[in-house]
């Protein structure tokens, strides 16, 4: 396969504005991604939401692409990008990686492309981590993934994603915003409306499922830090 990352980013964020350019060690946070991301060896570009945020990728000889400000997700953001650079269809698969995982792990983008590159049948590739602690159970912030996996696996399809409390002894997954696509399946995917289960979780991929599609999840060992509001801020800041 022929994969591009692309880091959607936009200074408009409730719990966090101007989240990009928040300073962690003496470097925006997209900056960090960004290199991050590059560490994979696959090709990276940022799908920006502002010309800020263009300016400071391209200041450390990066690659940014401008897109409409009022699309309405990153999902669309990095569909208006790949279109940008790529209008031949050179690139095959689409990696999504969050600009708010300051630290994620190279690996993190390659394993998705492996994913894709194993499965015939995956529209959409992922991640998944075991939950941190028990109160991950009843945490609404933490999106947990039901997936089709057997003892001692390590990938399998996802059934449903969901923010509610889950039940019973088997530890949870915990899902890991980081996303392959494959090129036809991110085209197919952007142009269908919001679904219900969709607009009800208000998690994107569960459009993806109501339509048929196919989301397969790897596991990782450990859940990278997410950058949410000024508590994550701080803990990121102290591990710079």
């Amino acid at each position: 396969m022929n994969p591009l990352i692309l880091i959607p980013a936009r200074m408009a964020a409730t719990r966090l504005p101007n989240k990009p350019l928040a300073d962690i060690g003496g470097k925006p946070m997209i900056v960090r991604a960004y290199q991050q991301a590059e560490a994979s060896g696959l090709p990276v570009a940022v799908a920006a939401g502002d010309p800020e945020i263009v300016a400071i990728i391209e200041a450390i000889g990066g690659r940014a692409i401008l897109t409409d400000p009022d699309l309405p997700s990153g999902s669309d953001r990095i569909r208006a990008a790949v279109d940008a650079i790529d209008p031949e269809g050179d690139f095959d698969a689409v990696i999504n990686v969050q600009g708010d995982m300051p630290f994620a792990d190279p690996g993190l983008a390659t394993a998705c492309a492996a994913i894709l590159h194993g499965e015939p049948s995956c529209d959409i590739a992922t991640l998944v981590a075991i939950e941190a602690d028990l109160s991950d159970r009843t945490n609404p912030d933490v999106v947990k993934a039901i997936l089709a996996l057997g003892k001692n696996e390590r990938q399998g399809r996802a059934l449903y994603f969901t923010r509610s409390t889950l039940y019973g002894d088997a530890p949870i997954w915990r899902h890991i915003g980081v996303y392959g696509y494959r090129r036809a399946a991110l085209n197919r995917f952007c142009a269908a409306p919001p679904s219900p289960l969709e607009k009800r979780e208000k998690l994107e991929q569960l459009r993806a499922l109501e339509m048929g599609m196919q989301i397969w999840a790897a596991v990782i060992d450990e859940a990278p830090l997410s950058v949410d509001n000024p508590a994550d801020l701080k803990a990121a800041r102290a591990l710079a």
